[in-house]
């Protein structure tokens, strides 16, 4: 079927008929359609007009029409006020009158409407046209025979008749008995004489050899006489004179040829008339008179009447019941599709008689019948086929009531093919649903096919629109063009085809569903990253397979199945875990090239305290800054799931600024890199502190110790101005975190795709890793800077400086000079957050190295008992250096870690034999009974306290005492040196 009929199809029920100025009904000019005949050509060398003739020649030789006069032909509204024509008592049913006013019963079977007021036909001949008041007269105008032809025939066979009295009329060959008595003198010429002529001779040749009624045996004399008789009345003209040999030898051999019988004895009924398909074609030319002839969309309101007369036909031409129906519903069918598609009453009418032919083909025994009523059923089918293989193209708002007729006709078809006619079927009938099959298969075709049509549709304009701003993404627009193709389907169609598919919407989302998934599988293939466009498609695929999968469900609700079948045809898009792994890819790429751009910059980090105002150093800002614009990107992102991704990117984005924590701080050392290595203990060099204790061996042993100081590489990058700038660094990322986290809890809660009972799940994983290692990273670098300045920078004046010698000429100033200078550096570079516990670490350290000086200070140091109150003094001095008169820190914060120093400090003020006393007394208590005979020695923990024995004894070694020589001597054999 054309493109261009389906589109302009009319709406059911609407006639299209239109009056022109002359107030006459034409009909509209619509691009017409044909469909195959399934009948054959049954006689190619007969036209349809000669047909037409020998059909009403039977016509009216069946009802033996006698009159001699015309008849005329008055539509209904004039009946009553004209005179009915006499009826002939020959031939009463031609010529009865048309006065019946009942609706007709015929078009009430077939469910057609009656039509009220129509043009009347006229009757076919020269001069004034005259209407027709017989049902004879209305079926020759319906079939377009003149009256001179009419007249002509009815002569003849009153000539017939009173040649053949009480003869019937199957039991003649009309052909050769008008041949016999129709004369030269009933024509207007000869040339139309000899042309009727040969039509008869056509038409024996038809009948009796090419479509006999019973084959032919290949040596039929008489077949062959016939032949030899036709082919030479066309090169002679035959007399046809009843007592010319040529009209008797004619005569033998045609009524030997139509006599014959199956048990091969002489039939009385002739049968020239009945060979399949030849009957079938004049059996329809006769049905052709149930259409107006002036409306060829209208079956007439007296078909009734003229159905009654072709009836009578039967008997001539072999037909019956089941071939009437099989006739009958092609031809409504035919003038339905030949006519333009416009009167669905025909289309409608044609399905009602399939119903009958269903219930004909299940007794049908024929082959005959059976082999043209496949043929018609095939015909049927294959139209019904196109059209609903693609009903969304064909159907619309104005003809969608035409819908279901055609659904009926194709199933049906297809039923009667499967059920009424194949063998195979039945022994499955019980497994085989032809209805439910075919409309699925109508189902499928038509949307995968309306799907093709979208998808061209919208590259198409793709194409023209691919230079505009803001342009959708094809996949996007086809999603929602499905959308609106499913419910339409599912408002439309779906009712109409429920009725044979009680799954018909499912079906039909379901097909969709797969279409477009096969779309959304080759672009997902394609992307190797998540862009604008990706997650538009994505999140419109998700939302078109919910509409979908809603449809669906709500379809199958009351199916045996619970729409498990429909719903397991319809595998997951899984646009949400296709969002989620590129959402995931997409974290991974800005993670990996955040981290390689950590590794990368950290090597260049110069960490100058004067890069910028803060203190901090460039690379961290710029990592911050990264930072903040991937999350930024993140919640730009139009997924669904920012909640449930939201804890991966701030892993990500938490490992990489941990890792530059980490590898910040590596290398800066820590407490340990930088406390020196406590000397062994020896007892006390008497007098060595008052002899020539030059200045130069002073430098030259300040010199040997500083050397001996743990340290770290040369870099100046771990310089105490680069450590701060560290310390900055690190307390930077914290302030920058906590603001980032308030920041991701906002974007979090003002992203629309994000559920509020989500937001508490997304926001509970933080950058704990990187909080964390900055939190630890300032504590050691803190402590790091502490030591480093304490036993490192100023070991000269610390370590080995400060009581070297004689303690008044040794004092602790040199070191408070420098240490100050220190602070400082310090005050003035560290963020003011931080600054107070980089200073009291500071403090802490100089604490346990004023210690270390006096407990572990080395043979160099000796302290006699008149030392204390300097010793006592120089550590006010170093506690007032941090106190700053209360600029510096507070007071209750040095006396708190100046503690272990005071309580250490009173045992300088007492006496040897009190210290002596003390340190036995206190390893008693340490080691119990096993101390009584032999002092054991006990091991230096680093943890000063008077109650240790280890710091008591310190104090003895270092006490400048020959008591204190002796007891050490006694007691432990300490050497005097090392």
């Amino acid at each position: 079927m054309s493109q261009s009929s389906r589109d302009k199809a009319a709406p059911p029920g609407d006639s299209k008929r239109h009056v022109n100025n002359n107030n006459v009904h034409i009909m509209p000019a619509y691009p017409i359609d044909d469909v195959v005949s399934p009948f054959g050509d049954a006689a190619p060398n007969i036209s349809d007009s000669e047909l037409r003739e020998t059909a009403y020649e039977i016509l009216v030789g069946a009802c033996r029409s006698t009159g001699v006069r015309p008849l005329t032909y008055i539509p209904q509204s004039e009946r009553a006020e004209r005179t009915p024509a006499p009826s002939l008592s020959s031939a009463p049913s031609l010529q009865r009158s048309l006065t019946s006013t009942a609706a007709s019963k015929v078009k009430k079977a077939l469910g057609m409407k009656s039509i009220k007021k129509r043009v009347s036909g006229e009757s076919v001949g020269q001069g004034k046209a005259k209407r027709a008041v017989t049902v004879g007269e209305l079926v020759r105008a319906q079939m377009r025979i003149s009256e001179q032809t009419d007249s002509r025939i009815r002569r003849a066979l009153l000539r017939i008749a009173g040649s053949q009295l009480g003869k019937r009329i199957e039991t003649m060959v009309l052909p050769l008995e008008l041949l016999q008595q129709i004369k030269p003198t009933d024509f207007t010429s000869q040339k139309e004489y000899e042309a009727w002529k040969k039509r008869i001779f056509k038409l024996l040749e038809a009948g009796l050899l090419m479509h006999p009624h019973l084959p032919l045996d290949n040596t039929s004399t008489d077949a062959r006489r016939l032949r030899q008789i036709i082919r030479g009345a066309v090169e002679r003209p035959l007399e046809t004179g009843k007592n010319y040999e040529s009209m008797q030898n004619l005569r033998s051999v045609v009524m030997s040829l139509a006599c014959r019988s199956f048990d091969g004895s002489i039939s009385e009924k002739c049968h020239w008339a009945e060979g399949f398909p030849l009957n079938l074609r004049i059996y329809r030319i006769l049905l052709e008179a149930c259409f107006d002839v002036n409306e060829p969309t209208s079956v007439i309101e007296e078909v009734d009447e003229v159905l009654e007369l072709i009836k009578k036909t039967w008997e001539i031409l072999g037909v019956n019941q089941m071939l009437h129906n099989l006739c009958f519903g092609w031809i409504l069918f035919h003038r339905y599709v030949s006519t333009g598609q416009v009167e669905s009453d025909l289309l409608f009418a044609a399905n009602n008689l399939l119903m009958e032919i269903e219930k004909d083909a299940k007794a049908a025994k024929d082959a005959d019948y059976s082999k043209i009523l496949s043929s018609i059923l095939n015909t049927i089918l294959d139209w019904a086929g196109q059209r609903l293989r693609d009903y969304h193209d064909i159907f619309h708002d104005d003809n969608i009531d035409s819908l279901e007729t055609v659904v009926s006709l194709g199933v049906l078809s297809a039923t009667i093919l499967v059920e009424g006619i194949s063998q195979e079927y039945r022994g499955k009938k019980n497994q085989v649903d032809v209805a439910h099959d075919r409309v699925d298969t109508y189902i499928r075709s038509s949307l995968r096919t309306a799907f093709a049509q979208k998808l061209k549709k919208v590259n198409s304009s793709k194409k023209l629109s691919k230079n505009q701003p803001n342009h959708l993404p094809v996949l996007s627009i086809l999603a929602q063009d499905v959308t609106e193709l499913a419910f339409d389907e599912k408002t439309i169609f779906s009712p109409i085809l429920k009725r044979w598919h009680p799954l018909a919407a499912g079906v039909a989302v379901a097909t969709l569903h797969s279409c477009y998934g096969n779309e959304l599988r080759q672009f997902v293939s394609g992307i190797t990253e998540l862009t604008p466009d990706a997650i538009q498609v994505l999140l419109a695929a998700d939302k078109l397979e919910k509409n979908l999968v809603q449809i669906a469900v709500e379809d199958s609700v009351d199916s045996e199945d619970g729409g498990k079948s429909i719903i397991q045809e319809m595998p997951p898009y899984e646009a949400e875990a296709a969002i989620g792994n590129l959402a995931k890819s997409w974290i991974n790429i800005r993670v990996d090239r955040l981290k390689e751009w950590v590794c990368r910059n950290l090597q260049q980090e110069v960490w100058n305290a004067r890069a910028n105002k803060e203190s901090i150093a460039p690379s961290a800002v710029e990592v911050l800054r990264t930072i903040d614009e991937t999350m930024e990107a993140f919640f730009m992102l139009p997924i669904p799931m920012h909640s449930v991704l939201l804890p991966e990117l701030i892993s990500g984005l938490d490992g990489c600024l941990q890792h530059y924590v980490l590898k910040a701080k590596s290398g800066c050392g820590s407490r340990n890199n930088f406390i020196p290595t406590m000397p062994a203990l020896t007892r006390c060099t008497m007098g060595s502190k008052f002899g020539a204790f030059k200045r130069k061996e002073k430098l030259h042993t300040a010199q040997k110790r500083k050397s001996q100081v743990g340290t770290t590489n040369g870099d100046n990058s771990f310089g105490v101005p680069q450590l701060c700038c560290r310390i900055n660094t690190f307390q930077h990322i914290r302030k920058e975190l906590e603001v980032l986290e308030k920041k991701t809890v906002h974007q979090l809660r003002s992203s629309h795709f994000t559920r509020t009972d989500n937001i508490t799940n997304g926001i509970e994983k933080r950058f704990e890793l990187s909080a964390a290692s900055s939190v630890e990273a300032i504590q050691q670098l803190s402590e790091a800077i502490a030591y480093k300045v304490i036993f490192h920078d100023l070991s000269h004046v610390l370590w080995d400086g400060l009581y070297v010698g004689e303690v008044s000429s040794s004092r602790i100033e040199p070191f408070l000079q420098e240490l100050e200078h220190y602070l400082e550096i310090i005050s003035s570079t560290v963020h003011d957050r931080v600054r107070t516990r980089v200073i009291t670490d500071i403090m802490k350290a100089s604490f346990e190295g004023f210690l270390l000086v006096l407990l572990a200070g080395g043979p160099s140091r000796a302290f006699t008992h008149q030392d204390s109150d300097i010793i006592e003094e120089d550590f006010k001095f170093l506690c007032d250096l941090f106190w700053s008169n209360g600029d510096g820190l507070p007071a209750d914060l040095i006396d708190k870690f100046s503690t272990s120093v005071r309580s250490i400090l009173p045992l300088y003020h007492n006496d040897t034999e009190s210290l002596i006393e003390e340190f036995k007394r206190l390893t008693l208590e340490s080691y119990g009974s096993s101390a009584k005979s032999r002092l054991p020695l006990p091991p230096t923990s680093g943890q000063w306290n008077p109650t240790e024995p280890n710091t008591v004894l310190r104090v003895l070694c270092y006490r400048s005492d020959e008591t204190a020589v002796k007891f050490l001597k006694k007691a432990y054999n300490l050497p005097k040196k090392l």
